[in-house]
């Protein structure tokens, strides 16, 4: 029997987390298998052989989107499988031009979905006030995001490749119209999933230091300064390298990002959209 424990000096281990923090970010013995590799080495793709997937594939990665966990047991998510290339190449159009939504074999637009639960109640002649409240629309976006990422992680061990697409929300009405969606259901974002195109190799972006991120016991802001002027020069090391046109450090990036409201694009008119989707967001 395999022993899970593995020292720090394991090759494929350093390699995953080197990538990952652009150093070790921790030393000692640690329990390791071919799973937390999957997990530490993900990247977007954004380059896809038009391969097909497998038969059973989308219902395999469905079932591991199904077994997340669930706010009450309401399973207030759904999503839309995408394999029609005009529908994905208008999808494209609407996410703003990106081209590996067409490129990809599938693409799935995951969904909060209050409708479900809104048509349960109504068959028993219940009535579904709760549902006018943002808590439950939280509740639907949280649904929908776990339930994505177990399917991203069933894919990428199988050896598929996935990109998030959040831009589908800069055309939320439009994408809702193409959809055919009801009232109470809001695209949350896309995904791409397909075979990578071994032509374009996508390397894997360094996070922020954990100490940016964790917190133990109480939340400190002013400590993370530190941790994310390391993390700046880390980020614009990788940036040379991969040769990416990116001008600046991570905080001059984020920062130009969230200083006007151009960065929202059509996504500033989101409220607008879930009101015209039947969200009241009591």
């Amino acid at each position: 029997m395999t022993n899970p424990i593995e020292l720090m000096r394991s090759a494929p281990m350093r390699s995953a987390l080197l990538s990952r923090y652009g150093e070790i970010p921790f030393n000692g013995e640690i329990a390791w298998n071919d799973f937390l590799s999957t997990i530490i080495s993900h990247r977007s793709v954004r380059s896809y052989l038009s391969d097909p997937l497998p038969p059973l594939t989308l219902e395999l990665l469905v079932a591991a989107a199904q077994s997340a966990a669930t706010s009450a047991n309401l399973q207030s998510w759904s999503v839309v499988a995408i394999e029609d290339q005009e529908r994905k190449e208008e999808l494209s159009r609407l996410a703003g031009g990106q081209a590996h939504i067409k490129e990809a074999p599938l693409f799935l637009v995951w969904l909060a979905d209050l409708a479900r639960v809104a048509r349960v109640a109504e068959s028993r002649g219940l009535s579904h006030d709760a549902l006018e409240y943002l808590e439950l629309l939280i509740k639907a976006i949280v649904d929908a995001s776990i339930a994505a990422q177990n399917a991203t992680l069933a894919a990428e061990s199988l050896g598929l490749g996935t990109g998030y697409i959040g831009a589908i929300r800069k055309s939320t009405q439009e994408v809702a119209t193409l959809l055919n969606l009801p009232p109470l259901v809001f695209p949350v974002f896309g995904l791409c999933v397909g075979y990578p195109n071994p032509e374009v190799q996508t390397a894997i972006k360094p996070r922020l230091p954990q100490s940016a991120v964790l917190h133990r016991e109480t939340y400190k802001l002013g400590e993370q300064d530190e941790a994310i002027a390391h993390y700046n020069d880390i980020i614009k090391n990788f940036y040379t390298e991969q040769k990416m046109n990116v001008a600046g450090d991570w905080s001059q990036h984020s920062a130009e990002r969230i200083a006007t409201l151009d960065y929202l694009k059509g996504c500033k008119y989101l409220r607008e959209a879930l009101n015209n989707l039947g969200f009241k967001l009591l």
